[in-house]
């Protein structure tokens, strides 16, 4: 007779499973809790105890563990030498194997005490689904409830394959190790483990198939990190067309944008780069004043908040065609008025998640701290320190740089930006194009501040800036030009903060 081995946490869809196979002629070997459900769904059981001649000790720790057990599993039916010794042994071969894990991920949300978070590192678990997976050529193991129906309808036609059992095996080995990794990250921050180690593993769930990746003709998807309880991945979409792989790069972008701002705020991005940014008394007012950067790249952008969205604001945004609108949160009247928009997509976001940085390259990838400092040390170089409301757009135009690609060039005043300048391989470069920008808007130049993501590596920067009544300057410092640069603001009565502290972002 053959034996099916069932042993799930999950118990969804398992006693419809068991049943089938006892139909089919299977014989229910269980576990611990698995057998008692089974039982009382009038499913025939053998526990496991009545296999192994041996009792489940130290609270269920061990069960499973046991050679009659994995003997069973392991046995290549194309291997004579096996043949011999399950013989000999008086080991039954087991053909198919169902189990699911403890609950590690969710318990690990539960702020337990730590010795009885480690009780839900299931053992006897991954050891059955990897034994079974391992000798996919004979043993089919299940690991996810979706499989159930179309594995016993394969079965009752006499059609399963061993195409199909690699497919179970291949998905279980994914479920194991997306498990351990899971542990892994976990108890790596609960012990408050700094070392760099020679291995590293990332777990991802995947929560949605796009429609296509950064261009039509890639592939793309959206996975949630399960160590994250906030972040983009985990915003609901209120309203609109399904987001695509670069709507989520962007929004991304534009949360911890606005994110970084204390003040109420509104920032419009274009491909992951602000366009526009500004503070306001009101919510409105900080949009129609992000607007003014630059209405022409708003057109087709996306628009984020850190503060509650309201019907004012919502009529002024449903005045141009906007991607997307994301924000903490939507007054009844402001998601009534969007609603207007139907391909408009309006997302809630709960707050900015912080990790890692992650990057692929060929042949491997690039994992670094994220950036969330600003500053290490503010510092006055120039004669002329920086008024109380240079100060405040300097600080300013530091936070929204941080977004900005590099070589990046952030001009503000009053809390607003001017002009942008991103993505070009020459830093003065980036300065003419943020200038040319706030000219083309006819902004006043006068009196407003330069923010610089790395230092200025010549004069060339501060003279065209001043020429254009620009007053303050902040940026990391660092060159072997510094003093030169330095002597540059003096001459032009401009003041100039050093931050110590660069910010690329490539």
């Amino acid at each position: 007779m053959a034996i099916a081995l069932i042993s799930v946490w999950n118990k969804e869809g398992i006693d419809s499973l068991a049943k089938e196979l006892h139909e089919l002629g299977y014989k229910i070997v269980s576990s611990g809790g698995t057998a008692r459900f089974l039982r009382e769904k009038g499913v025939p059981v053998v526990e496991v105890s009545e296999i192994t001649g041996f009792p489940e000790i130290l609270d269920g720790r061990v069960k499973t563990l046991h050679p009659k057990v994995h003997g069973g599993i392991l046995y290549r039916d194309w291997v004579e030498k096996d043949k011999k010794q399950l013989e000999e042994l008086g080991i039954e071969p087991i053909e198919v194997v169902v189990v699911n894990l403890y609950p590690f991920e969710e318990k690990s949300k539960e702020e337990l005490p730590l010795k009885e978070l480690l009780e839900f590192i299931d053992i006897g678990g991954p050891t059955l689904i990897r034994a079974a997976a391992k000798n996919f050529p004979r043993v089919s193991v299940l690991v996810d409830p979706a499989d159930y129906g179309w594995f016993v309808e394969k079965l009752k036609k006499g059609e399963l394959t061993e195409k199909d059992r690699a497919k179970l095996a291949v998905k279980a080995f994914a479920h194991t190790s997306y498990y351990d990794s899971v542990i892994y990250n976990t108890l790596r921050g609960l012990l408050e483990f700094d070392e760099t180690l020679k291995v590293e593993t990332v777990p991802m769930k995947l929560k949605e198939e796009l429609r296509y990746g950064e261009n039509p003709h890639q592939r793309g998807w959206l996975f949630d990190n399960p160590l994250e309880e906030l972040g983009i991945t985990k915003a609901q979409v209120l309203q609109g067309k399904q987001m695509s792989f670069n709507n989520y790069l962007d929004a991304d972008n534009a949360v911890k944008l606005v994110s970084e701002i204390p003040e109420r705020a509104c920032a419009i991005i274009k491909h992951t780069n602000p366009c526009g940014a500004a503070v306001g008394s009101t919510v409105k007012e900080a949009y129609l004043r992000a607007l003014e950067g630059d209405p022409v790249s708003a057109f087709g952008g996306i628009v984020a908040f850190n503060d509650t969205v309201d019907g004012e604001t919502a009529e002024e945004l449903t005045k141009i065609f906007l991607e997307i609108v994301i924000a903490p949160d939507f007054t009844p009247e402001a998601l009534q008025i969007l609603s207007k928009k139907k391909n408009l997509r309006v997302i809630k976001y709960f707050g900015r998640s912080v990790w890692k940085d992650l990057k692929k390259v060929s042949g491997g990838f690039l994992l670094q701290d994220e950036d969330l400092e600003l500053y290490k040390e503010l510092k006055v170089v120039t004669e002329r320190k920086p008024t109380e409301r240079e100060m405040e757009d300097l600080l300013f135009a530091w936070r929204v740089v941080k977004h900005v690609k590099s070589n990046a060039i952030v001009i503000a005043k009053d809390k607003q930006v001017l002009g942008v300048g991103m993505g070009l391989t020459s830093r003065v470069d980036a300065l003419k194009h943020a200038i040319n920008k706030a000219k083309e808007f006819e902004k006043d130049l006068k009196g407003a501040v330069v923010a610089s993501d790395a230092f200025f590596p010549f004069r060339d920067s501060i003279d065209i800036a001043t020429a254009e009544g620009i007053t303050a300057f902040i940026q990391p410092g660092g060159s072997i030009r510094d003093k030169e640069v330095i002597e540059a603001c003096n001459e032009h009565g401009a003041a100039m903060v050093f931050t110590g502290m660069r910010h690329f972002k490539h």
